[in-house]
């Protein structure tokens, strides 16, 4: 089943058949999440109603690791395995991320300024966030460089697995030096610092990202292969 599914046809067709069942329930979601977040949850007895930005800015963060893990993931097939697919996937995922990270880091200022009087501070998180944005269009400049696809898709796969090593950089900065961020209060070993009428709406924000993130991958990879093998009969039959 997995080996069918290497063939760009019949990923193509899947992804296809997969969207119908992300969007909607991605947009359900995100409203959800957006009520709860910035209506139906309290102010912060120290942040007051400034907070309600985490409701977009720590998903954002999170999926900026998440892309770049699934693309760092894809690579590695692509370099092994040498499937179009993951080659494609690896490449559709870049602009993905870049996007969540530069919102990650723009609400981050957002919220900084209140918190810490300044829009950027060179913190060990922001700064490791930074270098990974700076990675993300590294692979989009990579591979809008090289004209051979097959070429550009390896160069971009080594980077992008080299790059591996900013993401628990990003994850532990908070417990590996003095930072002005705050530390985790979501995934702890003795639960969650969060009260739950923020927790719920901040994970479902987060679950909605996630399906967004898996929808606009699934449609970036179809025109990417359509893209790739634009000369073949089943291409040419998609267009018809």
């Amino acid at each position: 089943m997995f080996r069918r599914y290497a063939s760009p046809r019949h990923f193509h067709d899947l992804c296809g058949r997969l969207l119908p069942w992300l969007g909607w329930p991605c947009a359900a979601l995100m409203a959800a999440g957006l009520w709860g977040g910035l209506v139906a949850a309290p102010p912060d007895y120290q942040q007051g109603e400034a907070y309600r930005i985490i409701f977009i800015h720590v998903p954002s963060a999170w999926l900026s690791l998440l892309v770049y893990a699934a693309m760092a993931s894809a690579a590695a097939a692509g370099l092994i395995w040498r499937t179009r697919v993951a080659e494609a996937v690896t490449i559709a995922c870049a602009p993905i991320g870049a996007s969540f990270t530069f919102l990650a880091l723009l609400t981050g200022s957002l919220w900084g300024k209140p918190m810490w009087g300044a829009w950027w501070v060179w913190d060990a998180r922001l700064t490791s966030e930074l270098v990974l944005l700076f990675l993300y269009l590294g692979i989009i400049a990579l591979h809008g460089a090289i004209p051979d696809p097959r070429k550009a898709a390896r160069a971009c796969a080594i980077l992008a697995i080299v790059g591996l090593v900013d993401l628990p950089i990003i994850h532990f900065s908070v417990e590996w030096w003095n930072t002005l961020h705050q530390g985790q209060t979501v995934f702890r070993l003795d639960g969650p610092s969060i009260h739950p009428s923020m927790l719920a709406p901040l994970l479902l924000m987060a679950a909605a990202f996630t399906l967004f993130f898996a929808a606009v991958l699934l449609m970036r990879v179809r025109c990417e292969l359509l893209h790739r093998e634009r000369r073949r009969q089943w291409v040419r039959e998609v267009r018809a």
